[in-house]
């Protein structure tokens, strides 16, 4: 058992085990070759969830949202954004589940300040003073989430959560508690036997 706080729906529920399903199924990509795939942490591993063909899909990217609001306190939570690229697209399916809960506004942060027009770095729907939710679709160390989070924080706001699709397990639940942030994955590699 991990220390990672992870959402577990009751036995009656369809939306984890079929969104873990599709994640098996197309998600989940295992080195057949001995080649191992580079990580964005600068890591290397001879399997990559690769969560943007889910997210992208009409299924998966509902089971996602569904999920994601089911984990996200509402009555403190203002926004929700993520790290370009790969959570733009579970923020936007986050955002627009929400309007039938508790409309919660999007955002997504750039990796760098744009060259031209507005120049920044926070793209979307982003007040300062607010509290914010930070989505993620794969976490290994973290680290491009607490970039995120160094933005969203330098931008004025109170970052209380991340959520990630995946947790790798290695590292990112650590170095998010040291910036005071818990982290919340729907999945662990532990739920794919890793």
């Amino acid at each position: 058992m991990t220390a990672t706080a992870r959402l577990r729906p009751d036995d009656s529920r369809q939306a984890w085990p079929t969104l873990q399903g599709l994640i098996k199924t197309n998600g989940l990509l295992l080195s057949a070759d001995g080649k191992n795939f580079d990580l964005a942490s600068g890591r290397k591993s001879h399997f990559l969830f690769d969560i943007k063909p889910i997210a992208l899909d009409p299924i998966g990217s509902n089971l996602i949202a569904e999920l994601i609001l089911e984990t996200i306190d509402k009555d403190t939570s203002d926004f929700i954004g993520g790290m370009e690229t790969g959570a733009i697209p579970i923020v936007s399916a986050v955002v627009v589940r929400s309007k039938e809960i508790c409309p919660l506004p999007g955002f997504f942060v750039r990796k760098q300040a744009k060259e031209r027009g507005t120049k920044r770095r926070v793209d979307g729907n982003l007040a300062p003073g607010s509290t914010a939710v930070l989505l993620d679709d794969v976490t290994t160390t973290g680290g491009s989430v607490l970039e995120a989070v160094d933005v969203v924080r330098n931008f004025g706001c109170f970052v209380s959560q991340v959520i990630t699709v995946v947790d790798r397990l290695e590292g990112a639940r650590e170095n998010l508690a040291a910036a005071g942030i818990e982290l919340t994955a729907l999945f662990t590699k532990e739920d794919f036997g890793l």
